[in-house]
């Protein structure tokens, strides 16, 4: 291994990555780093992602290392693509399978032309109310750490771009739905606008996050191919 090689994500990388579903964002940047680590003999080294992803969500996930971690906000600011299960007749505190059904609520209204006209008019500018069940700073803590403890604290609803709406496909209780959309905008928030926009309730049962700007989740790296990527350059 030459010292060009220990140096490689030192000098900084940008990388893709299938997140797994139950890891957060956190615990695959974490993972990488150790990898490296472990890889190259290297003390210390930054390593950042690019834009968080629910434990409960799966998907796309940039992870930039060494010098390359400047560019974090560039990433952050590109819009992002995500598949999404919703599933209606229920809702949840944390509007996904994070926490137990608080709300049954009636479904036989809730027709695929019906669907689709409502889907359409989530479409452009929309002020949008965030989870209490997300990462969202409020005096000083994360909006989840109040939730969990049953703290009640006022959320500012936000102004975001959703770009294309594409239903994908509709059997009752549940749809898929493809979304582009802009940063900061919440798929659970969404799912359960949703579900009362269409006289009902829903939350978010799946999610897949498949772009973000250019990167598309065909191209990104598993653990298991990085760690042979890492195998490789250490026999260089």
């Amino acid at each position: 291994m030459t010292a060009e090689t220990k140096s490689y994500f030192e000098e900084g990388q940008i990388l893709s990555f299938n997140k797994p579903i139950q890891w957060t964002s956190f615990d695959m940047v974490n993972k990488i780093r150790i990898m490296i680590r472990s890889a190259f003999g290297i003390g210390k080294i930054k390593v950042g992602h690019a834009g968080t992803l629910d434990p409960l969500a799966e998907g796309l996930l940039i992870i930039c290392t060494g010098r390359a971690t400047k560019r974090i906000e560039e990433f952050q600011n590109l819009e992002k693509e995500y598949i999404a299960t919703i599933h209606f007749g229920q809702t949840t505190p944390s509007f996904d399978l994070e926490t137990e059904v608080d709300g049954v609520f009636r479904t036989d209204q809730i027709t695929p032309d019906l669907l689709e006209k409502v889907l359409k008019s989530f479409t452009g500018e929309i002020d949008q109310m965030p989870p209490m069940y997300s990462a969202k700073f409020i005096d000083g803590k994360r909006a989840y750490e109040y939730a969990r403890k049953g703290v009640e604290k006022k959320m500012e609803p936000v102004r975001i771009f959703i770009k294309e709406i594409e239903l994908l496909s509709f059997k009752l209780p549940e749809a898929r739905v493809r979304i582009v959309c802009s940063k900061g905008t919440y798929i659970r928030s969404f799912a359960r606008d949703l579900g009362a926009a269409l006289g009902s309730g829903a939350y978010l049962s799946a999610l897949q996050r498949t772009a973000i700007g250019s990167f598309r989740i065909e191209e990104a790296l598993t653990l298991e191919k990085f760690r042979l990527f890492l195998e490789q350059m250490k026999q260089t």
